[in-house]
């Protein structure tokens, strides 16, 4: 098993990048609402650390729902999930190094660039974790 030729398959890789955005949408007003709910549980001191606890919030977030359904729940509602080189759904280690890259490539802003300007012209709409571990989303209608 391995992950779909973009050629001869195209409709594993149709309208990805616009779907990952819109799941992105998604997923942070998730992780937003998430993080509003802990909030209170620190004595509202959370208001002050808020992007830290938001972005602690995201990791953990994105590692459990990579690790349980290969997909966040945006993307899940958006019909894509992440597939490993051998077209296999992540499991918890690679799920933790997808999020890791995700989380880098937010905290170096060029990074974020380059990942974004992947997802918009590569063939499987792969951004810069991807690349690097060898993953790309793929549409989960097409895959069954």
């Amino acid at each position: 098993m391995h992950l779909a030729d973009p050629v001869t398959q195209p409709q594993f890789y149709r309208d990805v990048a616009g779907k990952r955005l819109l799941a992105w949408v998604v997923d942070t007003v998730v992780i937003v609402i998430l993080s509003l709910i802990i909030v209170p549980f620190t004595a509202f001191i959370g208001l002050f650390f808020f992007f830290g606890l938001a972005a602690i919030v995201s990791f953990i977030y994105r590692v459990i729902t990579l690790t349980t359904g290969s997909a966040t729940w945006g993307m899940r509602l958006m019909a894509i999930e992440i597939r490993d080189a051998a077209g296999a759904r992540l499991n918890l280690g690679q799920a933790f190094v997808h999020t890791f890259g995700y989380t880098l490539s937010w905290a170096v802003a060029p990074l974020q660039l380059i990942s974004v300007v992947l997802m918009a012209t590569s063939n499987r709409g792969q951004g810069l974790s991807d690349v690097v571990l060898g993953t790309a989303a793929m549409n989960r209608r097409a895959r069954t």
